[in-house]
């Protein structure tokens, strides 16, 4: 990209002070707006720099700079620090009211701005707890029966279908099973090792037994592919931190690989180096949104949700709450504790009135026959009222012995809810 600050810069070198008010722009605002736009683009690289510097995740790096910039255009392209609290109270309200942004969403850019003050621009944001806050939802999670989980597993074929049996197996999150290596995973014990989690944190998971063989083989691919990117020039992959300089050539060596490496060899975004990186979140996506749609499931389904149904399964079979806490990685009981409320295990024992009332068959809702045949369709319903409170019911239909006309009870009062329903119900 042109440097306009550095050229400017470069003729003021070349040419001494008298040609130094020289542009190489026709208009002088050209420049500004230049200067504007590289100052930014150092502002962005530092925030990068100091996220990097932190171990904050490329997820995380990512979400950041995203709302940095969206603050920036929203407030047209004025520097960090000339905003204040009115500018940081404005985005934020302007999301709650205008873009209908979830209270997780609003929070996420809150947490950016405040990270942009505060760990790169080193200046207090002041106080801002008065904005609109978007409304907190309580939102249950999406789990699987049982059945449902077969389902999806038998749709599923290949390495998709070792990935979903992975994250229903041991409670996985989607990136923990994708980036693991060959290294994470211990067949003698039985274990998996997963490394750098959310929040940085390492947990154990037991290896389902089920998934030795399928594992066993993949690792043997992966082997099959690693020696021949060596052959072609390859073979290196991203390793966390300082291990590539400090474990000299482990990032070529085959127990750092990646288990679910991916098809092709990419560019990282961080170190620009070529290398072969692990599957991407949306080929898994891809595959389950169409296992889903040919099983023609209803449920709003995730990756996630089978590690919801981890959850909610053990906790059904008796596991206590702090087991289920140390497998998912949770750092607050508080977020295991929502399983606790679609576990069917306390609705086992309860009967619905409606059940009690109709008994263990089912409720047609369109009966057989003719209307005709039951209900005289020259007779009118006619129902006698006082303010609007109804008082009596005529229909002689509903007693063929007797034309009389009926106080409203609680036996009669449902064989009218029943004719009612034959009327429209009826084909």
């Amino acid at each position: 990209m042109y440097n306009a600050a550095s050229n400017f810069r470069g003729n003021q070198k070349g040419r001494g002070k008298s040609s130094g008010n020289v542009l190489p722009f026709s208009n002088p605002k050209q420049l500004l707006v230049s200067q504007q736009i590289v100052h930014k683009e150092k502002l962005i690289d530092q925030v990068r720099r100091v996220i990097r510097v932190k171990h904050y995740s490329y997820k995380t790096e990512k979400s950041y700079v995203g709302w940095i910039v969206r603050y920036i255009r929203f407030h047209k392209l004025r520097h960090p620090k000339e905003l204040g609290e009115k500018e940081v109270f404005d985005y934020l309200s302007h999301l709650a009211t205008k873009d209908n942004v979830s209270a997780s969403t609003q929070n996420q850019a809150l947490n950016a701005i405040v990270f942009l003050y505060r760990e790169v621009i080193k200046v207090d944001p002041g106080r801002f707890e008065k904005f609109i806050r978007a409304k907190k939802s309580h939102y249950l999670p999406t789990v699987f029966s049982e059945e449902e989980v077969m389902q999806i597993l038998g749709a599923l074929k290949g390495v998709p279908k070792v990935i979903a049996a992975l994250l229903y197996g041991a409670g996985l999150r989607l990136n923990e099973c994708l980036s693991l290596r060959v290294n994470n995973i211990d067949f003698g014990r039985g274990q998996i090792m997963i490394r750098n989690g959310k929040g940085d944190k390492d947990r154990v998971v037991p290896l389902p037994k089920s998934l030795i063989a399928p594992l066993r083989f993949l690792i043997a691919r992966i082997k099959v592919i690693h020696e021949q990117d060596l052959k072609n020039g390859f073979g290196s992959v991203y390793l966390p931190y300082a291990l590539e300089r400090k474990l000299r050539g482990a990032d070529k060596r085959i127990e750092w690989q990646f288990v679910f490496a991916a098809s092709k060899i990419s560019r990282c975004p961080r170190t620009g180096v070529r290398r072969r990186h692990h599957l991407y979140e949306t080929v898994m996506n891809h595959h389950l949104r169409k296992a889903v749609t040919i099983l023609g499931l209803t449920k709003r389904a995730t990756c996630h949700s089978f590690r919801h149904s981890f959850a909610t399964h053990l906790i059904e079979r008796g596991t206590d709450v702090r087991t289920v806490q140390e497998l998912l990685g949770h750092k607050d009981i508080k977020t295991t504790m929502i399983y606790l409320h679609v576990a069917t295990k306390r609705l086992a024992n309860l009967t619905s009135p409606l059940d009690r009332i109709v008994g263990s068959g089912d409720l047609n809702p369109v009966p057989t026959g003719s209307v005709t045949n039951r209900i005289n369709s020259s007779e009118s319903t006619v129902v006698e009222s006082q303010n609007g409170i109804p008082l009596k019911v005529t229909m002689s239909s509903i007693d063929q012995t007797s034309n009389s006309t009926t106080i409203l009870s609680k036996g009669i009062f449902k064989k009218i809810v029943d004719k009612l329903m034959c009327m429209f119900y009826d084909p």
